[in-house]
């Protein structure tokens, strides 16, 4: 297993070079092959993602990972625009940052390029195969894509889909590449080829992303939990506020960018609770708040812990804090918050402006949900994950995000006295 995971980066590293040589107009023509190769072969993809559906019932995948597991056609034709959205975006390769002329005459370019080799570290959603080939390839970068266990078989259907494409378009094996093995030791051995892979970036749980970062020697991106907050001012708007709550916590309770937590100021909580705390009930959500939350709700609620204010729940669940100024919200999220998103509702600018300036996180809202954190409602095309590090990349990390730059330097003979 060892030297055939050495195979694959060695490959990959090969394959980096002539990727990068590639055209716009060659990438975004395979791009779109791609995209018509899934829409063909979608009988042979749903077959296999039905294979790894009931195996996942029979080891009883929690309801939200099943979801995230699960294909359907109109979830495959998502996989196929998204990477027909790629395709139609600009090439960050050779976009230049910035020039000037240096003191002795040089002329100095700030020249994007691509990374090298990136490896990603999935957990059970197929449809990752797809974006993270997409990104990666119009981006210039070589990929080793290494699934979760659960979805190998739907994993392996899209990969060999795309492989057929690349293969047809006479590039090097390399260009893309899927680690098949269910052995865990498999990503051990992977993280230590710094010498052919140059950046890696896990999606999945917390284990796995501190696992990885314990390992690798290669410089990491993390997705890492999202344990985001809307804060609803005593300047807010209450009807905004309800939609906006309501949508963040229940339209998709299963992903990063859902609010886990919500906080009212104490001047609109007696407005404002009520009503939200029965719409949410209505809507199966649990609740768990503060003594005045309970004390507003008139029973029924559980007591939050700082616990709860620490958990991403991924389900519908959400702990209500009461505060007493816009500060207080501001001091709970940079404490309990995973630096993810976090959103204000207000009317009020000056409130507005001291939350975007002071929440310390990738992505910062006012008056609209935390679900928009996503990089195709960010106009990217897609997202490789949310990155909440603050080097490198912070938020979606899309195609400029899988760039890094290199200075070209123009003289005309000049040498150093």
């Amino acid at each position: 297993m060892k030297e055939r995971i050495i195979n694959i980066a060695k490959n990959a590293a090969s394959a980096a070079g002539v990727l990068a040589g590639l055209s716009s107009l060659e990438k975004n023509k395979i791009l779109e092959e791609m995209a018509h190769a899934l829409i063909e072969n979608s009988g042979v993809i749903l077959k296999a993602n039905k294979k790894d559906l009931v195996l996942a019932k029979k080891v009883k995948l929690p309801a939200r990972l099943m979801d995230r597991l699960l294909l359907d056609e109109r979830r495959i034709k998502d996989m196929a625009d998204c990477l027909l959205n790629v395709a139609k975006l600009d090439d960050p390769v050779g976009k230049e940052i910035k020039s000037w002329d240096s003191p002795s005459g040089l002329k100095i370019h700030k020249v994007r390029v691509p990374i090298g080799v990136i490896a990603i570290i999935y957990e059970s959603r197929p449809n990752v195969t797809a974006d993270c080939i997409g990104l990666c390839f119009k981006s210039g970068n070589s990929v080793i894509l290494r699934g979760g266990s659960e979805a190998l078989n739907s994993n392996l259907a899209i990969f060999r889909t795309i492989e057929e494409v690349i293969k047809s378009n006479d590039l090097p094996q390399g260009v893309v590449s899927l680690i098949t093995t269910k052995d865990r030791k498999a990503v051990d051995v992977l993280l230590k080829l710094n010498n052919y892979i140059d950046l890696v970036m896990p999606r999945g749980g917390e284990d796995l992303i501190k696992r990885v970062m314990s390992l690798s020697r290669i410089p990491v991106i993390k997705h890492y939990k999202g344990i985001c907050h809307v804060y609803v001012d005593d300047y807010a708007d209450l009807n905004m506020a309800e939609r906006i709550c309501f949508n963040a916590k229940v339209q998709r309770p299963g992903v990063c960018n859902a609010m886990e937590s919500m906080l009212v100021h104490r001047d609109v909580a007696v407005r404002f609770l009520p009503l939200m705390i029965k719409k949410f009930r209505e809507a199966g959500v649990e609740l768990r708040g503060c003594p005045m939350t309970k004390k507003i709700a008139k029973g029924g609620i559980k007591l939050a812990t700082g616990k709860d204010y620490h958990t991403e729940y991924l389900d519908l669940i959400l702990s209500v804090k009461v505060v007493e100024t816009i500060n207080e919200a501001i001091a709970h999220i940079n404490k309990y918050g995973s630096h993810h998103s976090d959103s204000i509702v207000t009317d009020d600018q000056k409130n507005a402006k001291e939350f975007l300036k002071k929440v310390d996180s990738a992505c910062v809202y006012v008056n609209a949900s935390t679900r928009f954190t996503d990089g195709n409602q960010f106009g990217m095309g897609a997202e490789i994950g949310i990155s909440t590090d603050k080097l490198h990349a912070r938020g979606p990390v899309a195609l400029e995000e899988l760039t890094t730059y290199k200075y070209t330097i123009f003289g005309n003979g000049q040498i150093r006295e």
